[in-house]
């Protein structure tokens, strides 16, 4: 199991950007799948992106959106570049630890800890 705490959220205008973080504890977070999520107010929980352990693979939901990770800090970013009031939700990251380097994951039920959130709010 993993803690994981999300920051960088905030208000950004539409167009710009944003990018928020995803702290996980523990030694051994390098071993863990990350993925980014959405919820908007009155929305089902949305797909953004997904990371493999180690980096090598992605998977993103919006040409839009990069998603990185740096291991030695235990972090993963997720970029949101060219912002739309229609990104405005609270992002979620979560988790899921695998021994298959290169694996990846993108639906909710696949992730086993999960964040607290971070709003990001975008004005027109």
């Amino acid at each position: 199991q993993v803690q994981l705490v999300e920051s960088g959220g905030g208000l950004a205008q539409a167009g710009g950007c944003v990018r928020v973080s995803c702290s996980g504890s523990g030694r051994t977070f390098g071993s863990y799948v990350v993925g980014w999520f959405r919820q908007a107010p009155g929305k089902e929980r949305e797909f953004v992106a997904t990371i493999s352990a180690s980096g090598s693979n992605t998977y993103l939901a919006d040409g839009r959106f990069t998603i990185s990770r740096d291991n030695a800090a235990n972090t993963v970013y997720l970029q949101l570049n060219s912002l739309k009031p229609e990104d405005t939700a609270v992002y979620y990251c979560a988790a899921r630890q695998t021994a298959v380097d290169g694996d990846y994951f993108w639906q909710t039920y696949e992730f086993d800890d999960w964040g607290q959130g971070t709003q990001v709010t975008v004005s027109s």
